[in-house]
């Protein structure tokens, strides 16, 4: 039973879910929108607010703890630099989540997330 367990699995082992939400948030960072599923959306949501929260700081322990997370460190100084001091007065809601369609293949529910 679920009983306010904390994320989604998305039938995934937690090092390919890590991996997933990696991947996720280094192509919303270099897009700024992205289409993806449903629920993969919802749980992105989740981790890369927190990201955006942790790079407002701007300093060099932000771009530590963030690097620790994406490991990419074109991404994170783009995040830490350029978007996250957009929402320096903003209390979270850092991204929208817009349903869009049906996939074909599988029926899945799509939706595009993007930083607003």
């Amino acid at each position: 039973m679920r009983h306010g367990h904390g994320y989604r699995k998305l039938g995934r082992t937690s090092s390919h879910r890590k991996a997933l939400l990696k991947n996720l948030s280094l192509a919303l960072i270099a897009s700024g929108k992205i289409e993806t599923t449903l629920q993969k959306a919802k749980e992105l949501q989740s981790y890369f607010e927190k990201l955006i929260t942790k790079a407002r700081a701007g300093d060099s322990m932000a771009h530590r703890l963030v690097f620790s997370h994406l490991q990419h460190k074109e991404s994170v100084k783009k995040l830490v630099t350029e978007i996250a001091p957009k929402y320096s007065n903003r209390n979270g809601g850092y991204t929208r989540i817009i349903k869009t369609r049906l996939r074909v293949g599988d029926a899945a529910q799509m939706a595009f997330i993007e930083l607003v």
